[in-house]
């Protein structure tokens, strides 16, 4: 393939009108048309030229520090022994010296983002888009619908249908049902793609093996849910000019005209108190109030109506971690015999993903998680997932290592879901 062409396939946007065109030409040996001289990688990421956000590490002694740095707005990435590393908008960023805080570097988004430029594929075709996971999703269903059925649990704020593969083949849709049920979801932080994919690859996994022994015994008793994309609109707009735009929440349009609402500091779980910021611009900012966004409206009724939950997934990226309650509050459970449950299960679903277990808040407390909210609320062992990747945008080649190994792990879970209690006999 030539060197012109190759660039092609790797750089123009399938919003590209000649892409289409170019790739057939590529497929069939046909010399690519000359592409402007221009380094067509870097000129992707001419939009985050004007963005306020600063890449930024800053000294941070312990979960203190950090729930602290939460809630001066520091969107915390990476955390190191004695650092932690994320996104701030300028205007934040200015404010952490008179907190006390000591930033240890700053350097641009874009500055950022030039140098993991490897990170904005124009084209990241092993990705599903919206319309692509919903297409999936339908395709999925059609395939098995002795076993399946796909639903909306709501709209979005910009009016996209929040779609749920329901596996089950005794009631379908939004039929009521007694037996234990296990929820998994997705895409809670727009930015956070590979969580759609693993819980696009579980329904896959489950559904073509739902004669398997194994399997089967699950979909015999269990009521399985999986909302693979619980924020269409920010997934979408993280993606809606072909490159990636490093977004975390939803779309909505404050007041000072940021956009977004943190959707896991949404929830009416001690909500907005430590480690959420009340600051709009923030990428952990909590809404207005508790459950003002229709996303988590969305989850909250869903859950509310379906008391048989008995698990809950919420995957998110990256970190390597599997997370559990508490993460509002900097204390273990009070109930030592649910505590007991939550480390069995933590222990034994890592053991597929080499990932480490914790409470939430030992790397700090957050407020308005949806799984302290899904616990405190419905007694449910709700868990986070973080991802593997060390990137928000880890490539194609991340999504099979992470399917596979969560997949094992969210199968494991599946085993415990009709009788949690048993772990703590």
């Amino acid at each position: 393939m030539k060197r012109l062409a190759l660039i092609a396939v790797l750089f123009f946007t399938l919003h590209n009108p000649a892409f289409t065109q170019l790739l057939a030409q590529v497929n069939a040996g046909i010399p690519a048309a000359p592409l402007p001289e221009q380094d067509t990688a870097l000129s992707a990421l001419e939009d985050l030229k004007g963005d306020s956000r600063y890449w930024i590490t800053v000294f941070a002694e312990d979960k203190y520090d950090r729930t602290a740095l939460l809630e001066a707005g520091l969107d915390i990435v990476e955390i190191d022994k004695k650092t932690v590393t994320g996104f701030i908008t300028g205007p934040e960023m200015n404010l952490l010296a008179g907190h006390g805080f000591i930033t240890q570097s700053r350097q641009t988004i874009y500055e950022y983002a030039k140098k993991h430029f490897k990170d904005f594929p124009a084209v990241d075709a092993a990705y599903h888009n919206y319309k692509e996971t919903v297409e999936k999703l339908q395709a999925l269903t059609a395939a098995n619908v002795d076993v399946a059925s796909l639903f909306s649990i709501g709209k979005s704020l910009e009016g996209r249908e929040v779609w749920c593969l329901r596996i089950n083949p005794v009631e379908k849709g939004e039929t009521p049902s007694t037996r234990p049920a296990a929820f998994f979801m997705g895409n809670h932080h727009a930015r956070e793609h590979l969580t759609n994919e693993v819980a696009l690859g579980l329904a896959e996994h489950l559904l073509e093996r739902k004669n398997d022994p194994e399997i089967r015994k699950y979909l015999d008793t269990l009521d399985i849910y999986i909302a693979p994309m619980t924020n269409p609109d920010g997934a979408e707009y993280d993606i809606q000019t072909g490159k990636y735009r490093w977004h975390r929440k939803n779309t909505r349009v404050n007041a000072n005209k940021s956009i977004g609402v943190d959707l896991n500091r949404n929830y009416d779980s001690r909500w907005c108190q430590a480690g959420a910021s009340h600051s709009p611009s923030a990428d952990t900012y909590c809404g207005p109030y508790a459950f003002s966004e229709p996303e988590t409206e969305n989850i909250k009724k869903f859950v509310e109506a379906r008391r048989n939950i008995k698990t809950l997934m919420s995957y998110h990226s990256y970190s390597d971690l599997l997370l559990y309650p508490w993460a509002g509050k900097d204390v273990p459970l009070d109930n030592r015999r649910d505590l007991k449950v939550f480390e069995t299960m933590a222990r034994e679903m890592v053991a597929f993903t080499g990932y480490t277990p914790q409470q939430s808040s030992d790397l700090y407390v957050a407020t308005g998680d949806t799984t302290d909210w899904a616990y405190d609320t419905a007694g449910i062992f709700a868990f986070t997932t973080e991802l593997e990747g060390g990137t928000f945008y880890p490539g194609a080649a991340a999504i099979n290592k992470a399917v596979t190994n969560n997949v094992k792990a969210a199968v494991y879970l599946l085993s415990v879901t009709e009788d949690p209690y048993k772990l703590a006999r």
